[in-house]
C-alpha cells in the first residue's frame, strides 16, 4: 500500500536523525582526513606547540593542548623547549551549529467511533486507509573540528596535516575534543589523502569543564577506536 511506503521512508528517515542526534547514544562517530609526507622516526619526535596570536596566553588553547600531548606521548613524541624541538604543532578548532529540518509523519485516528472501525473490524488497521500527514520539525546540529598541523621547524614544511569532525545534539566542543583527538591521532601516521570514519564508545563525563588549568588533561577515551571505513 502506498501508506506503507511512505510510513518506512518515514521510519527510515527517522532511524538516520536519531543516530545523528540521539544524546543517549553509545558511540560517537567522527570522519578524519589526512594528509602526510611523514618522514619522522622514534628519535626525532621530539616537538613543541605553537600558537596563532588569538591562541596566546588562552585557557581553552592550553586545556586542549594537554590533551593532545597525551596522545602525542602515545605515539612516542616527547615534548621539549621550542628552540630543541624537531617538531612544531599547532591546533586549530571550532564548532559550527546549524538546523536540520525534518518532515515527520502524524498519523490520524479514523473519523468514525467504534466499534465498527478499528480491530477486530477494520481491514486495513488502526488507522484506516487515510495517509500520514508530515509536519516539519527543526533539531539543532553542532559540528565540531579538530585540526592538527605539524611542521618541521628548521625547514617549515608541514609534514602532517589531519583534520578530524563528528556532529550531533551536543553543543559543548569541551565535551567532544577528547574524541576528535583520539580520532586524529589514531594510527599515526595514516597515508596521505587517507579519510575514513571512527566509531569510539561514549564515556560518560569524558568533558573537561571540571578540570582546572594547568592539571593534568582527563584521558581521552580508553578503548581502541573503530575504524568503520
Amino acid at each position: 500500500m502506498k501508506s506503507d511506503r511512505w510510513t518506512q521512508r518515514a521510519v527510515l528517515m527517522l532511524a538516520a536523525l536519531t543516530a545523528l542526534l540521539s544524546g543517549c547514544t553509545s558511540y560517537v562517530t567522527t570522519q578524519v582526513t589526512a594528509f602526510s609526507d611523514w618522514r619522522g622516526n622514534d628519535a626525532s619526535r621530539t616537538y613543541a606547540f605553537t600558537r596563532s596570536p588569538a591562541q596566546q596566553n588562552s585557557i581553552e588553547q592550553s586545556t586542549y593542548e594537554l590533551l593532545v600531548a597525551n596522545q602525542l606521548a602515545v605515539q612516542s613524541f616527547r615534548q621539549v623547549d621550542e628552540q630543541q624541538a624537531h617538531y612544531l604543532v599547532g591546533l586549530s578548532y571550532g564548532t559550527h551549529a546549524e538546523t536540520v529540518n525534518v518532515a515527520e509523519p502524524v498519523f490520524y485516528s479514523s473519523p468514525w467511533p467504534g466499534p465498527f472501525w478499528g480491530r477486530p473490524y477494520d481491514p486495513w488497521g488502526a488507522y484506516g486507509p487515510f495517509p500520514p500527514a508530515y509536519v516539519n520539525q527543526s533539531y539543532p546540529v553542532f559540528t565540531h573540528s579538530l585540526g592538527i598541523r605539524i611542521t618541521d621547524r628548521a625547514t617549515g614544511k608541514e609534514v602532517y596535516n589531519v583534520m578530524a569532525r563528528n556532529a550531533g545534539e551536543e553543543p559543548s566542543l569541551v565535551r567532544a575534543m577528547p574524541y576528535l583527538v583520539s580520532s586524529a591521532l589514531a594510527d599515526f601516521p595514516l597515508g596521505n589523502g587517507a579519510v575514513r570514519t571512527i566509531k569510539m564508545p561514549v564515556v560518560k563525563n569524558a568533558g573537561m569543564s571540571n578540570q582546572a588549568a594547568g592539571s593534568a588533561a582527563p584521558a581521552a577515551p580508553a578503548s581502541t577506536p573503530s575504524v568503520v571505513q
